[in-house]
């Protein structure tokens, strides 16, 4: 990961000393400089209450431990079973995937086809909830017989599961910037208990903007996983094109130095949700002493789950609450 170095005095510094080298005008570099500034100044929002977000994110006053996916390793990811099987396991909370089916129903899912989790196929947007609520959520699970009848949930039917068992619930929006917050927006009017109980994050920081702009009361995260734009999660790169491989890769390092420097404070986020290689104690004393807390995905071993409990003191997502298993990417 690259250095987050001193924040955006870092960013708009070189940014001046930039515009000093190719143009020779101190004029210009300090008026494109403060234009810069005074522009994130004015569109930056405000994170959530401290305090609320302090109930989101240590819900128990210590590391929170949340199941991603519901605990894809423990029960059928994303579904109704998951989430009754975390709250028995003692999860402080849910991670769910936000994701809409071709007639506009939020449901939960991870991927944007239906092969790898459930016995049918096809794309979501070419699929109305009708026909994925007749798929078989638990068909590719590896206790499948264990969770027959299960149905791909709807958004609302998992909110109002998860807090019955008053579990936090961190909504991980895949995409549809307007349709994700149109419809959580409308969660949070029906479910006030949200706002002392869930968090939404997503990669796209176009998401957590709108989803703060929309409503200043909801507490809001950025996910990251550096190099996500060039390569899968086991570290296998998206594209076999030389010349697109490395042209993802230098988004990459652009995306990573524009979170890490300006975007978090733009977006007005309270919280970072973070590969767990990338993490240190260095980087989670950094973003505490800016009132940020750091969450660790994906910990899915007992030493590292201590680690991350007695040493680094922050949340982590894992796929199980009951044994070490390899991750679900």
């Amino acid at each position: 990961m690259l250095c987050y170095g001193e924040g955006l005095l870092t960013s708009l510094t070189v940014l001046l000393a930039t515009v000093l080298a190719l143009s020779r005008s101190p004029a210009l570099g300090c008026l494109l400089t403060a234009g810069l500034y005074l522009a994130l100044h004015l569109c930056s929002l405000e994170p959530a209450p401290p305090r609320a977000a302090k109930q989101v994110l240590r819900p128990r006053g210590a590391a929170a431990r949340i199941a991603h996916r519901g605990g894809a390793h423990d029960a059928p990811e994303n579904t109704l079973a998951a989430i009754r099987q975390a709250a028995e396991n003692g999860a402080a909370g849910v991670e769910l995937d936000v994701e809409f089916t071709a007639d506009g129903i939020p449901i939960l899912m991870h991927d944007d086809t239906v092969e790898r989790t459930t016995d049918g196929s096809g794309r979501l947007r070419d699929l109305t909830f009708d026909e994925i609520r007749k798929l078989d959520p638990s068909a590719k699970h590896r206790l499948w017989s264990k969770f027959q009848g299960e149905k791909v949930p709807t958004l609302k039917e998992a909110v109002v599961e998860a807090l019955q068992h008053n579990l936090i619930i961190y909504f991980d929006v895949k995409g549809h910037a307007n349709q994700a917050v149109d419809a959580l927006k409308q969660l949070y009017l029906e479910f006030p208990r949200l706002y002392n109980s869930s968090v939404v994050c997503s990669f796209m920081p176009d998401v957590v903007y709108k989803m703060r702009r929309a409503d200043r009361n909801v507490v809001t995260a950025l996910t990251h996983r550096p190099w996500h734009l060039s390569h899968f999660g086991d570290g296998t790169p998206y594209f076999s094109s030389f010349w697109k491989h490395y042209l993802y890769m230098m988004m990459d390092v652009i995306l990573d130095w524009s979170l890490h420097s300006f975007l978090w404070r733009l977006c007005g986020v309270s919280a970072f949700l973070v590969q767990k290689n990338f993490i240190s104690q260095e980087y989670v004393r950094h973003w505490s002493s800016k009132g940020i807390h750091v969450v660790a995905w994906t910990v899915n071993t007992f030493t590292e789950k201590s680690y991350y409990e007695t040493i680094l003191e922050c949340n982590y997502i894992t796929d199980s609450l009951v044994e070490d298993c390899d991750p679900h990417y």
